[in-house]
């Protein structure tokens, strides 16, 4: 992704929009120029049509078709792939693994958003950005959490209603919004659940409020961001289309 640093800023800190849009692999300059006189490019709002317009890529809002372009900026959005038994901080003196093994090559201070629990894999967001952070785990803004659950015993459609019509927890009333039969065999069921809580170790402790206890956990989704196929104690840097989608359910 491109970085506020490798633009042609002038001296107040601007670009101009059809350059800015080229550089970010959006389109290129005279088709990004079309776009602007199609009014397909939104600035803060308001449709732009004036060429050579210029735009501040680090606190502008731009869209191109409706579609968000993240703020230029030096912060880093990385998506990762956590292992089992690695606990999700950058330092914990009684853990086996942490997350610092997988970023200690990292010029930058970061951070994870949100956690899994040690025993839990699948898709982690790290980040140098407080905000992000912050807005991505606050439950206001219920960014929605997708789970692949392999639990022991095979879960009839009585359990799944049970499941989807919510459990009663030490703390509270918990709802899914989706419960969906994946497969049953060997005593075993596989299901995925999709909800916006960031209660601790919720998903475990639903299952096992219904009788089936969770014998393997995966988060194949965050918000609009999928796991796909990052291989296992991997990172990959989200792209600008994803960032875009995720500034937006997260109200930046």
């Amino acid at each position: 992704m491109i970085e506020r640093t490798d633009l042609p800023l002038d001296e107040e800190g601007l670009i101009r929009i059809q350059k800015l849009l080229a550089l970010a692999g959006v389109a290129s300059r005279r088709r990004s120029e079309e776009l602007m006189l199609d009014g397909l490019v939104e600035i803060n709002g308001e449709v732009v049509t004036r060429l050579g317009t210029k735009v501040d890529p680090a606190h502008d809002l731009i869209r191109v078709d409706g579609k968000r372009l993240p703020p230029i900026s030096e912060k880093v959005y990385l998506a990762f792939n956590k292992p089992v038994g690695v606990t999700s901080t950058m330092s914990d003196p009684h853990a086996a693994r942490t997350l610092e093994e997988f970023v200690a090559d990292r010029p930058e201070r970061l951070f994870n958003v949100g956690r899994l629990d040690v025993e839990t894999t699948g898709l982690l967001f790290l980040t140098n950005d407080g905000d992000f952070a912050q807005r991505l785990s606050h439950p206001s803004f219920e960014i929605e959490k997708v789970y692949a659950v392999e639990v022991q015993g095979l879960m009839g459609q009585n359990d799944l209603r049970q499941l989807a019509r919510g459990v009663m927890l030490e703390d509270g009333l918990i709802k899914p919004n989706r419960v969906k039969l994946l497969s049953r065999a060997s005593a075993k069921t596989l299901i995925e659940v999709t909800l916006h809580s960031g209660r601790n170790r919720v998903v475990r402790r639903m299952l096992e409020a219904v009788g089936f206890p969770v014998t393997r956990l995966t988060r194949l989704r965050i918000g609009p961001i999928r796991l796909g196929n990052l291989p296992i104690g991997q990172l990959r840097e989200l792209t600008s289309s994803e960032l875009g989608v995720l500034f937006d359910e997260a109200g930046l």
